[in-house]
């Protein structure tokens, strides 16, 4: 897949989320950076080169509280902190857990 573009099945499938929506403890896989209808903007650009590309392994470390923002995502082997707006236009599939 484009590393561009949201997934198609994005509305039906409750698996695909933002980044910026899920709690500390969270792991998944990136889908994608952006939307197929719009040109990447410079953050976008910048979130690719961070390392949010697709495929990469993801997982929310820790967020700030009360407000929730910033909170800290590690992306592979880089840990960043980033705020929740920033994250918006980060496609996840969750990893789901084995059932025994």
């Amino acid at each position: 897949m484009d590393a561009v573009a949201a997934p198609s099945g994005l509305a039906l499938d409750p698996g695909f989320v933002s980044l910026a929506a899920l709690p500390p403890g969270t792991t998944g896989h990136v889908v994608g950076v952006g939307s197929r209808d719009t040109i990447l903007t410079a953050l976008e650009r910048r979130l690719l080169e961070f390392g949010f590309v697709s495929g990469e392994q993801v997982e929310i470390l820790a967020e700030a509280r009360p407000g929730r923002d910033p909170f800290v995502v590690r992306v592979g082997n880089t840990t960043l902190a980033l705020r929740r707006r920033e994250a918006q236009s980060i496609w996840v599939e969750i990893a789901r857990s084995a059932s025994p």
